[in-house]
């Protein structure tokens, strides 16, 4: 093969691709007030949004309540009869909370099941959260998608149910409430759930199925969304995964399916004082509208009894909407074809004398060397970067804000790594000789996925055409810069979006596996590539590139307002001790958390003996000593306590004395409970009378109204009673007896944690002699059994 001087201009042809398949995977314009009001404007959504998200409005706030209010007027505005669901539930986790789901339903002329359509509007709660993402951006593309379709008039034969669910950030508590109590539950056949794990990005569809999804994947593509973005290797790795969608709760406790759409990118702004209007984009807006109508048209007229399935289906999107699947079962022989075809061109080749074994072989040496030194330079060149960066371990999710840079840093870092291994190991002529081991190593990765992963199997496509070009060449021993481009749009088109969603969607930690990824696509472009002339030359050029990427980052590691520096503050009164400490979660200080835990480090001492819930396990890291001020305690009341054969039932009352949003409570590891309820409710999908826990959290309780907190349980009577509670209320920047100084615009309170808060923490013990009631209760089966005839005596706890 000789040197191909037009090597610029396949480089310039692939920038082209790849800016065409970014382009094509969302909308790149935005609806305006003046469309049709038949059709979806995202300019009307965006205007819904901006007055759901004025405020932060998570549960228990004034503003949540006043959110709820608004939706009803919405949907009484556009012609719909709404209902309210309140009640408590208890999850699986702990979880208490009191919801308010508000619904409507548009009746159908043949209805089989109901199509319900759902997001959740509660924002995140400690974080100053306006929600205009999560999830006002769901409730609003609902309000106008309802909207623009009760105005077209379009019959329809099922029923539309809405449901604005409320505590999905508290842990999808108002699904739960509606799943295992609601009637119009059993009626639903699909569910269309609209979220959000960031501000911007394409939104990806997701299906939560039980069983299989080849129904569900005929179906959408039937729908004909305009920009659908989706593929089964996000589907399988998601089924793998701890899921905490509301969409989960319908899947697992109602058997009820149905289709997510969410967008992860600008996810430093997910739960953040910057999820606000400012930050959410236009086109993302946009983009779930245009999943919204088609699907809402389709699924309002099929039967969705019939939309269950036991078989899965490989499927995955590519540019300009077009969305193509096939069987699980295929996965496994396609990926033994495209090994036969290989070694069928190879022998071919070999035959004709351009091919040889020889230099196969030392095809794999700059395939292994680029794959190692890219891994372990981006594996170990992230770590040193948290070292001269520390600040970025101030964002618990992972991605920083310069994380689009980092990502281009070491990826054209790897790329330089790929020409300077194929510089020095490969020569152009050789090129489509070394291109055997890439194409064996994709082979080998694809066959391991199909007992592994198998939704990753469309990840053979690109293989195949990367197969038949090389069969082409070894047929007609004719270089052509079209033909190699036009089979590489595959690989660009599947693999590449790759690159760029995981270290957005898990973590910059992840980097290491975008850098091997570009290495293995670098592979698969080997007949453009290999055939560069002067690869010394672009292994420079890649090298400067990556060099002004990490100088951009640099440059740009800061905090600066609308990219805030995250911190946090708590001010924990023990009442036990009568001490008080104020304490923080960071593990870099600054200035106004050092005005109150000092200048010099002192390590948080016993605050993590009662770990306080969080996302991602977070404990206290520093404390110093705060002034007493006379915060109200709860009061704690035993209603009632008494002894039963073997057990002790006791039903505490704590009252809040102040406005309060969040009680922990705590017990030692050696209390078992038995019929445990609080406030009236068990855990939601409890097997047996024994409540199930890991440590000393009983639970959390997010109170609405001040609602005091009654437990109810069984206890051995042999057994030490030791509780502890932790009282929180929201307040501590507006507390007039703390007089906190406000924040600088550029820092903003850390998400994913309680925070900014003023913290109660005391035993639970009786503070007055029993009440002598006597005790008219359901005695529990369980080795330790009650016999009515044993009621003893009523005594009163240590």
């Amino acid at each position: 093969m000789k040197k191909n001087p037009t090597s610029i201009l396949a480089f310039l042809c692939v920038i082209a691709i790849l800016a065409i398949i970014y382009a094509t995977m969302m909308p790149q314009w935005v609806s305006k007030n003046e469309e049709a009001l038949a059709e979806f404007s995202t300019e009307r959504a965006l205007n819904q949004v901006k007055i759901i998200a004025q405020k932060p409005h998570y549960v228990g706030s004034t503003n949540h309540e006043l959110v709820a209010n608004y939706l009803k007027l919405e949907l009484n505005r556009i012609g719909l009869e709404t209902s309210v669901q309140e009640g408590f539930t208890l999850n699986d986790k702990g979880l208490l909370v009191k919801s308010k789901n508000i619904l409507a339903r548009i009746k159908g002329t043949n209805n089989s099941k109901a199509l319900l359509l759902l997001s959740h509007y509660d924002s995140a709660p400690h974080s100053f959260s306006k929600g205009a993402s999560d999830d006002a951006s769901g409730v609003a593309t609902i309000l106008e998608g309802v909207r623009a379709f009760l105005y077209a008039k379009k019959p329809h034969k099922n029923d539309i149910i809405i449901l604005f669910s409320d505590a999905e950030e508290l842990g999808l508590n108002g699904a739960a409430l509606f799943v295992n109590q609601h009637p119009w539950a059993k009626e639903v056949g699909l569910v269309l759930n609209f979220e959000a794990r960031g501000s911007s990005g394409p939104s990806y569809m997701l299906m939560e199925t039980n069983k299989g999804n080849e129904t569900l994947v005929k179906e959408f593509s039937n729908a004909k969304t305009k920009f659908p973005v989706s593929n089964s290797l996000m589907y399988s790795i998601y089924k793998m995964l701890p899921n905490d969608t509301d969409l989960t709760v319908f899947r697992e406790q109602g058997n009820i399916q149905g289709f997510n759409f969410a967008f992860i990118d600008g996810h430093f702004n997910y739960h953040t004082q910057q999820d606000d209007i400012q930050h959410l984009s236009k086109n993302t807006l946009a983009h779930q509208g245009t999943y919204l109508m088609p699907l809402l048209d389709y699924f309002s007229n099929i039967d969705l009894n019939a939309t269950t399935a036991t078989e899965d289906n490989v499927y995955f999107t590519v540019p300009f909407g077009f969305f193509i699947s096939y069987p699980f079962s295929w996965v496994g022989p396609m990926t033994f074809i495209a090994l036969g075809l290989l070694i069928l061109f190879i022998f071919i080749g070999k035959a004709k004398r351009v091919i040889t074994f020889r230099e196969i072989f030392r095809g794999f040496v700059p395939l292994f060397g680029s794959i190692i030194i890219s891994g372990l330079v981006t594996f170990l060149g992230w770590k040193i970067l948290l070292q001269i960066y520390p600040q970025y371990n101030d964002l618990l999710n992972g991605f920083t804000y310069n994380g689009h840079a980092y990502i281009g840093a070491f990826v054209t870092l790897s790329i330089a790594i790929c020409f300077a291994f194929y510089h020095h190991f490969s020569e152009a002529k050789t090129t489509m000789n070394h291109f055997v081991a890439p194409l064996l190593l994709w082979i080998i990765i694809n066959a391991l996925l199909a007992n592994s992963l198998t939704g990753a199997g469309f990840l053979i496509i690109p293989v195949y055409f990367g197969v038949f070009l090389f069969g082409i060449f070894v047929i007609t021993q004719h270089y052509s810069l079209g033909i190699n481009l036009l089979f590489s749009i595959p690989a660009l088109a599947i693999i590449a979006p790759f690159i760029i969603m995981f270290p957005v969607g898990l973590g910059l930690k992840i980097l290491f596996v975008s850098a091997i990824l570009t290495v293995l696509l670098f592979g698969l472009l080997l007949p453009l590539f290999g055939a560069f002339f002067k690869k010394g030359v672009w292994t420079i050029l890649f090298f400067v590139l990556s060099i002004g990427f990490f100088t951009y980052a640099g440059i740009n590691s800061g905090y600066e307002h609308g990219k805030a520096k995250s911190n946090s503050l708590l001010y924990v009164y023990n009442a036990n001790t009568n001490s008080a400490l104020w304490t923080t979660y960071d593990t870099n200080l600054d200035d106004w958390t050092k005005t109150y835990l000092g200048q010099t480090d002192h390590k948080a001492v016993g605050l993590n003996t009662l770990p306080i819930t969080s996302k991602y396990g977070s404990g206290f890291t520093y404390s110093a000593i705060a002034p007493i001020v006379t915060v109200p305690k709860p009061t704690i009341a035993f209603l009632k306590d008494s002894v039963v054969g073997n057990n002790r039932y006791l039903k505490i009352k704590i009252t809040p004395n102040r406005k309060v949003n969040r009680y922990d409570i705590y017990a030692n590891t050696k209390m078992t409970f038995f019929n445990f309820k609080a406030n009236g409710v068990s855990t939601s999908g409890q097997k047996g009378n024994r409540l199930e826990r890991d440590d000393v959290k009983v639970l959390c309780y997010y109170v609405v109204g001040n609602e005091p907190l009654i437990l109810e349980f069984y206890i051995n009577k042999l057994t030490v009673f030791d509780m502890d509670l932790i009282e929180s209320s929201f307040d501590l920047m507006t507390n007039p007896l703390l007089n906190i100084k406000p924040r600088s615009d550029w820092m903003m309170p850390t998400p994913f944690v309680l925070n900014d808060a003023v913290l109660v923490q005391q035993k639970i013990k009786r503070e007055t002699a029993p009440l002598n009631v006597p005790v008219a209760t359901t005695p529990i089966k369980d080795s330790t059994s009650v016999s009515k005839d044993s009621l003893k005596s009523i005594v009163q706890p240590k």
